[in-house]
């Protein structure tokens, strides 16, 4: 993590954020940046967070959640998004919310995190690992910003035509106030 001064290391701010934190729909976005048509055309879709929270432990331990509302992606295509909910990719009639559960935090480099978690898609479970920063705006508030690039053929999201990557990178900007 990194604070919004700029002598304070990922460690000192772990530290600093130590206690029960509740996220902030509102003010957190999720992307999703992917190709399609054989990598010619970029696709951008969002999704809205339903809730989530973290705990940073006085030991620096940090666990959490974060669900996503997968109904609510929204590429601003509407057939897509559509076919997008089908079977065919989140099927959220039946799964309608994907979890990423954090585990470990730990100090990387260049004042990162490398932050340890399952991602549950599609009603499947797999670990992924992100790199996050994250800064204090207040004392009451962080901003953690998280990101990954993510095969989802792991979660058995294999429909592809006209040469739509499977490799999506996703980007995830959290907001948390503390309790």
């Amino acid at each position: 993590m990194t604070d919004s001064s700029p002598t304070s290391s990922p460690t000192e701010l772990l530290s600093t954020a130590v206690g029960t934190w509740t996220l902030d729909p509102s003010a957190t976005t999720i992307e999703l940046h992917t190709k399609a048509m054989w990598g010619l055309a970029k696709v951008t879709g969002h999704f809205t967070a339903a809730e989530g929270s973290a705990t940073v432990g006085s030991d620096s331990s940090v666990s959490g959640t974060l669900v996503i509302d997968a109904a609510s992606v929204n590429t601003g295509t509407a057939k897509r998004d559509e076919h997008l909910r089908t079977k065919d990719f989140f099927e959220v009639d039946t799964y309608p919310t994907f979890v990423y559960a954090v585990s470990a935090v730990k100090p990387a480099a260049d004042d990162t995190l490398a932050v340890s978690g399952t991602f549950t898609v599609h009603g499947q479970t797999r670990p992924l690992e992100l790199i996050a920063t994250a800064t204090l705006s207040e004392p009451n508030r962080a901003t953690v910003t998280a990101s990954a690039e993510i095969d989802r053929t792991q979660w058995g999201l294999t429909w592809t035509k006209m040469g739509a990557r499977v490799i999506n990178h996703v980007i995830v900007t959290a907001v948390f106030a503390k309790r």
